[in-house]
């Protein structure tokens, strides 16, 4: 009986070209992982991610890259589109049918936007934990609600153990300290008292080297950013950095037509509802826009905080307060 139906299966996939190609281009664990190690350790020095954690959850959300999100979107963590997302989208079935997910133009456009999305304001207790604790970071994915598989910890951690992926934590951490990122400056003895006055300059940003001749920062408030060269204008920022210029001006709150200055601070994902730093105070020549750029929070937020409509300006002076 089992002669009779390899001989069917052998006939069905001789006159299925797409079965048969299909079939060939299913890849292993080891072979995502051999493909991908290289920017999960990327994204490791450049957001303080584990790249353990980033590799298991490639694996597991994209069936090792097998998936329909992952072949036809490009989206190797099921991140879907949120009322957030103005780019490319693909539908699949999830918990209801037909959702709507994030296409992506590459899977490494899939893997920052990953690292990105775990910015937002509910996995910011993730980055109180060591980065080589891929267990606790794993349990911290599914307290902040990542999955809503209960055994979805357990199922990232089994992969890493399974496949050493702690080995690329330590590639990470060794990139970490021979200049992949420099160190954070010393923060004031009494945080609580500090208070930003100067928007361009914040010694505790951090500079990473990158290709194009960008150099990219991170500031305290964990926010990516260039400063802009002469010359510069939104279109050039997109293109050197694979972005979409939309995505500049919204992390921005630029205008269409606003020109870009060499030396200003250009965001590379959104800013934040709120600062580390706890309040700041109003200098001549300051607009809510310049303080939002300074102190990376959102400008609606920033009127809120500041009491004023949008459209106000501050009196030099004034103390806002950021937390």
């Amino acid at each position: 009986m089992r002669f009779f139906l390899t001989i069917i299966y052998t006939l069905f996939a001789l006159t299925s070209g797409a079965t048969n190609l299909a079939l060939e281009e299913k890849i292993s664990a080891v072979e995502y992982i051999e493909k991908w190690r290289e920017e999960a350790i990327r994204q490791m020095a450049l957001h303080k991610i584990p790249a353990s954690i980033t590799i298991a959850q490639g694996l597991l959300e994209s069936g090792n890259g097998n998936s329909r999100l992952a072949i036809q979107g490009n989206n190797h963590f099921g991140i879907k589109c949120h009322s957030d997302w103005k780019g490319a989208t693909i539908h699949e079935d999830d918990e209801t049918s037909n959702e709507c997910f994030r296409k992506y133009k590459n899977a490494s456009e899939s893997f920052e936007d990953h690292s990105l999305f775990l910015q937002k304001k509910r996995y910011e207790s993730l980055f109180t934990l060591d980065i080589t604790d891929y267990k606790g970071w794993a349990h911290g994915l599914k307290k902040c609600g990542y999955a809503t598989n209960p055994k979805y910890p357990q199922l990232l951690i089994n992969l890493i153990e399974q496949y050493n992926l702690a080995d690329l934590d330590k590639e990470g951490l060794k990139l970490i300290k021979n200049g992949g990122t420099a160190s954070r400056s010393k923060r004031n003895s009494n945080p609580k008292k500090e208070r930003n006055t100067s928007p361009q300059k914040d010694e505790s940003r951090r500079e990473i080297v990158i290709s194009n001749n960008r150099e990219i920062g991170v500031s305290e408030n964990r926010i990516k950013f260039i400063t802009a060269k002469d010359g510069d204008s939104i279109e050039a920022i997109a293109n050197d950095l694979d972005m979409a210029p939309w995505q500049i001006k919204k992390y921005n709150d630029l205008q269409n037509n606003q020109q870009i200055q060499a030396g200003q601070v250009i965001y590379l994902q959104p800013k934040r509802n709120t600062s580390k730093i706890s309040e700041y105070e109003v200098k001549s020549g300051d607009t809510m826009w310049s303080i939002s750029q300074s102190t990376g929070i959102k400008l609606r937020k920033l009127y809120k905080k500041a009491v004023l409509e949008p459209g106000q300006e501050p009196k030099p002076g004034t103390i806002i307060k950021l937390k």
